[in-house]
């Protein structure tokens, strides 16, 4: 019988790994560059300051801009404390039971429902039974349902992954439940806790079906939470389906790539200097 040897298998182990994860950083890679090529030329001063005209084949792209970053930061403020929350509550108060089977199962539910599902839900109840209408309100609304699970789910192993003896030592010391999750437990816990709020706003930017049933598609300058806009993700999509106009379809998925890494560099430049306070 023909035996592998462990240094050989170690080897073939570590090579196949590597080259997935090339082959991913690759794909990654290609993708930016291949929408940098067609879309850096059309970047200027004034196709990111000035407004939409003619359906988008004039003008520039600030509407849309405003409008995402409104969309997205109102999902998030709404989405972070309700899925942290309830992480906290299934880690730290709960020790199995039908609750958390039931809670567990409906946030497992939500990560794998279709995005659409989520705008016709929005549509159906935000914009035409509260009485919302297309607004950054209802699309706000809608995101933060669909990126919950992502953050409760990602918050719930950061948490579990808190050594129990830091808890003990904070009971020894006669802290409090409360006062030990809030001092000793989410501080630790807190990177693995903004990898998922991170890539909740990852998907709240780039998010086009949900949006576009709920937000709508209004290519003015949103004034209010009740105003229609038209994300970037929506505005590219409209752009290139109705082919109106491939660069400026191209430019605007670029911008957008650039305001999702530059959140992403953010978040983490932020994560690791409040690291750096307790490591």
């Amino acid at each position: 019988m023909f035996k592998i040897k462990p240094k050989t298998t170690q080897v073939i182990a570590y090579s196949v790994l590597l080259a997935l994860t090339v082959i991913t950083i690759a794909v990654l890679v290609f993708i930016i560059l291949f929408i940098f090529k067609n879309g850096i030329r059309e970047l200027s001063w004034s196709f990111l300051t000035q407004p939409t005209k003619e359906m988008g084949k004039e003008g520039g792209i600030l509407p849309s801009i405003v409008g995402t970053l409104l969309v997205t930061l109102f999902s998030i403020i709404i989405a972070t404390p309700i899925g942290v929350g309830s992480a906290i509550y299934l880690t730290e108060y709960t020790k199995g039971g039908a609750i958390r089977r039931i809670i567990s199962f409906g946030a497992d539910c939500l990560a794998g429902m279709p995005s659409i599902i989520f705008g016709l839900f929005g549509f159906i109840f935000f914009v035409i039974m509260l009485k919302m209408g297309w607004s950054i309100l209802s699309g706000g609304l809608t995101l933060a349902i669909m990126i919950l699970p992502t953050i409760i789910r990602t918050s719930e192993e950061a948490i579990k992954s808190v050594p129990n003896a830091y808890r003990e030592i904070s009971y020894s010391l006669g802290g409090g439940k409360l006062d030990t999750i809030i001092k000793i437990v989410l501080p630790t816990a807190l990177p693995g806790i903004l990898t998922g709020v991170i890539l909740g706003i990852g998907r709240a930017i780039s998010e086009t079906a949900a949006v576009i049933f709920t937000a709508g598609s209004s290519l003015n300058m949103p004034t209010s939470l009740f105003s229609s806009t038209r994300t970037l993700a929506v505005h590219f999509y409209i752009l290139a389906r109705e082919g109106i106009s491939m660069p400026k379809a191209y430019g605007t998925a670029t911008v957008l790539i650039i305001i999702i890494l530059l959140i992403n560099f953010i978040a983490y430049r932020l994560m690791h200097k409040f690291i750096s306070k307790y490591y």
